[in-house]
């Protein structure tokens, strides 16, 4: 490969699938206090797909599926000024949230004890301390590991010290990451009944694992199809995506589906439960009782900065095999469009990665 050069996967604006562009772009350089990844592994999540479709903007109000669809229909030239996690995305943008890596070059100011390391990356970064809420993350406010190459600060790649294959370490940073949190929010521990919806997706599986190495008791929504494949994830009991939900029965509900369930989940919550949230791939738009929030005295809890002890939290549970991800599908890094046509079909359990 001519070094000077690299293959990357480059989203040229809002849009639907003719915004994937496959292109020879050049190899990053690493400033100070950065060091550069050789890519061995990036998972596929909704959140790249979110972005390329301006899903984030308060003008889009549909699933991410009827967006998705309506993208392909209609895909002109689109900047969307609040499509992205901050507001506006830096098109044209290499996108790939999640990075298992081999450290290859250091910027000045970085410990050449780093060059070799695999790591793994914090995709969000708190650039501006723990005590501050903003936050950048990687493949939405810069470039990503969608690409045979990848540049981030050196504060937020985690050597990892374990068998697992790249492609399982790969799998894990944003669903984890965004998992962990929201349990980490929620204050789950072993008294707690926990709702899981979307429970065979990347993030609803990795949740049900976290939820139960916390101890917690695990009850978990997904397709009757999947629902072994769930079950084998830890979770206690399984209830189909089409069944009525229990009322009054869990603690805290995880969900990043919303949309038109919404109401039912947090009817599922019994007096004092928490509901938290960092996502809604079934639709933004929910209604909400306001009495069923205050005469119960729920909790709603939205999360998307990380907290500091997340990901270092993950990189232990990886190193002391307390976890394992579920892979369901890799693909080459030329592939990503066949990648997410197939990760919207809902068919699989898991995570689909991409491999350079």
């Amino acid at each position: 490969m001519d070094l000077q050069l690299m293959t990357a996967v480059v989203t040229t604006g809002n849009g639907g699938f003719d915004k994937l562009e496959i292109q020879r772009v050049p190899v990053p350089v690493p400033q100070t206090g950065e060091v550069r990844l050789r890519v061995l592994a990036a998972g596929v999540n909704n959140t790249e797909i979110n972005t390329r479709l301006g899903w984030y903007s308060a003008s889009v109000a549909g699933s991410t599926d009827a967006t998705s669809e309506a993208a392909q229909v209609d895909s002109g030239d689109q900047h969307l000024d609040d499509g992205g996690w901050n507001a506006t995305t830096p098109f044209p943008l290499i996108q790939g949230t999640d990075c298992c890596g081999v450290v290859d070059a250091c910027g000045d100011g970085v410990s050449d004890e780093l060059l070799g390391s695999r790591v793994i990356v914090r995709c969000c970064i708190r650039s501006k301390g723990y005590d501050d809420l903003d936050h950048i993350w990687m493949a939405s406010d810069f470039d990503g590991a969608f690409a045979e190459y990848v540049v981030v600060p050196a504060t937020e790649a985690f050597p990892v010290d374990c068998e697992w294959t790249d492609v399982e370490l790969g799998s894990i940073p944003c669903a984890y990451g965004t998992s962990e949190n929201m349990l980490h929010h929620a204050g789950v521990g072993p008294d707690d009944h926990v709702l899981v919806t979307g429970a065979s997706g990347g993030v609803g599986s990795a949740a049900v694992q976290l939820a139960k190495r916390r101890g917690a008791n695990v009850t978990a929504v997904a397709s009757a199809a999947k629902a072994d494949a769930v079950a084998a994830l830890g979770a206690d009991t399984v209830i189909a995506r089409d069944a009525p939900l229990p009322s009054d029965q869990f603690d805290v509900a995880v969900d990043n589906v919303a949309g038109a369930a919404f109401a039912d989940v947090l009817g599922a919550l019994k007096r004092g439960g928490r509901y938290v949230s960092s996502g809604a791939i079934a639709g933004p738009l929910v209604d909400l009782d306001m009495r069923t929030m205050y005469l119960r005295d729920l909790r709603l809890i939205g999360t998307t900065a990380w907290d500091e002890p997340v990901f270092p939290n993950l990189v232990g549970y990886i190193e002391r095999n307390e976890i394992r991800p579920v892979v369901a599908k890799t693909f080459r890094l030329t592939e990503i469009v066949a990648a997410q046509r197939e990760f919207l079909e809902k068919r699989h359990v898991g995570k689909f990665v991409l491999v350079p």
